[in-house]
């Protein structure tokens, strides 16, 4: 694996240029759903005050989960190139949307309807960053054949097969491959999904409900060989965090198809 790119007398993380092409691939599909959609709001600003908060979250939620040692040295791991939650980074993204659907007056849903797409594509390309500089994202150690080494990684994977029983060839389970492969199916689906919406025949929220729900299942079942440490019911952080948004997907899917029937319902009455 490679961490950094060495360029004459510049050292570049390749865990920050992979981020950076994941917001590039995001800003692309939201400017084409906006596009599409008609909505007056600048995809430039959008992408890029959800992308420094959703870094800031994603960094914050980090130090939450690992309190210990933030506390034995914060300004190390504050300033620290790796440990990044896309949980943190997630929640700091939707109340981001939440002040630019109130800058714009675009109706909330909708405009969470327009991000879902691009926030698949952006997870999925900032998977193979996590990948190429092997930060410890990967998994548990395996025998498998598609089992990868990172002796070189930011977290290598030396340190890895010490803690769960050392085997052979240390090879873990390459997880961010198989999360950017459900990454591109998920936006694929969304995207495809977004022109019948634009078309106002199918219930504003259902694709960020969906997003929900089929982001939550992918994280959720991939955790189970991931090497984060479980902590709530025998689940990591990410299963408890992916559980709820699979709750919370479910009940806002039936929230809008029930709302989306009832206007339909007045307008055949009144007719």
């Amino acid at each position: 694996m490679y961490p950094y790119l060495h360029l004459g007398p510049l050292t570049l993380g390749t865990f920050g240029i992979f981020m950076w092409l994941a917001f590039l691939a995001a800003f692309f599909s939201l400017n084409a759903d906006f596009l599409r959609r008609k909505l007056p709001a600048d995809p430039h600003l959008v992408v890029s005050i959800i992308a420094l908060a959703g870094l800031a979250g994603a960094k914050l939620w980090h130090l939450m989960e690992s309190p210990t040692e933030f506390f034995a040295a914060p300004a190390g791991m504050f300033f620290s190139r790796t440990g990044f939650a896309w949980f943190g980074g997630f929640i700091a993204g939707i109340a981001t949307l939440v002040y630019f659907a109130r800058h714009y007056r675009i109706p909330l849903l909708t405009i969470m309807d327009a991000c879902a797409p691009a926030t698949a594509i952006g997870y999925a390309v900032g998977r193979i960053g996590c990948l190429v500089s092997g930060d410890g994202d990967y998994g548990q150690p395996t025998t498998l054949p598609w089992g990868m080494a990172f002796p070189n990684g930011l977290v290598p994977t030396t340190e890895t097969c010490v803690q769960w029983g050392a085997l052979p060839s240390c090879r873990v389970h390459p997880t961010p491959i198989s999360e950017f492969i459900v990454g591109v199916a998920i936006f694929w689906y969304l995207w495809r999904l977004g022109e019948p919406a634009r078309q106002a025949v199918r219930p504003r929220g259902d694709i960020v409900a969906r997003f929900f729900i089929l982001s939550g299942i992918a994280r959720f079942l991939v955790e189970f060989i991931r090497i984060n440490p479980r902590s709530i019911l025998g689940m990591s952080n990410a299963q408890a965090a992916s559980l709820a948004s699979i709750v919370f997907g479910v009940v806002l899917m039936i929230v809008v198809r029930r709302r989306w029937v009832n206007l339909g319902q007045q307008r055949q009455s009144t007719a």
